[in-house]
């Protein structure tokens, strides 16, 4: 499956609400991306069940 999945996270610095693309094709995830807002480093830890089931967890680059 190679999809992507719209999904809207709080960055943990701004408290912005972001929307970000996850890919569905990978169902253990871990990076970093930029917030839209405020430019700084938002650590995602990304889960996929196979069910459909989707975690994730957004963290600022100090935690």
């Amino acid at each position: 499956m190679n999809e992507l999945i719209e999904w809207t996270v709080s960055c943990p610095y701004c408290g912005e609400k972001i929307d970000v693309l996850l890919d569905g094709s990978i169902p253990e995830q871990s990076y970093i991306e930029d917030c839209q807002v405020c430019c700084r480093p938002i650590n995602f830890n990304v889960s996929i069940e196979a069910d459909g089931g989707i975690s994730v967890i957004v963290t600022s680059e100090n935690e």
